[in-house]
């Protein structure tokens, strides 16, 4: 068996979110990369009683350790793409999403934004995680 444990390194990307009920987005924390050589968000969907809600994903990366020099990463440099990373409530309740990145950026954080949102509610949450780290082994409890 090979060691997962020890070679990644998992952030808090977005705290669990109970009961949203309208388009308000979700912003994760900005995630640093320094010391690792990859870097993928994943998303837990719970249920969503809103049937005909969508989610649409954004994918931003920088130089600012505040992202104030953010912009939408290119395509090229994203594992998988951000349609794939979005959902709908009426297919996608219970699920799990993943988007990951290779650019040149140290900083990224990730939008999740709602669109018909209105009669229900979404339970969401997301976590960073890092890999090929430069030094080895990982903290756990992860820092």
């Amino acid at each position: 068996m090979r060691d997962l444990h020890n070679n990644i390194n998992i952030k808090r990307g977005l705290s669990p979110v109970a009961a949203g009920t309208d388009n308000t987005p979700y912003v994760s924390q900005i995630v640093d990369t320094l010391g690792h050589g990859s870097c993928e968000f994943v998303i837990l969907i719970g249920a969503n009683t809103d049937a005909d809600a969508t989610f649409a994903v954004l994918f931003e990366d920088g130089d600012a350790a505040n992202l104030s020099d953010h912009a939408a990463v290119d395509d090229a440099y994203l594992l998988g793409t951000e349609a794939q990373a979005g959902f709908t409530a009426a297919d996608d309740d219970n699920e799990v999403r993943k988007i990951g990145y290779v650019g040149p950026k140290r900083y990224c954080r990730v939008t999740i934004t709602p669109s018909g949102n209105n009669s229900g509610n979404i339970f969401l949450a997301g976590c960073w995680l890092l890999g090929h780290p430069a030094s080895v082994p990982t903290p756990n409890p992860p820092a």
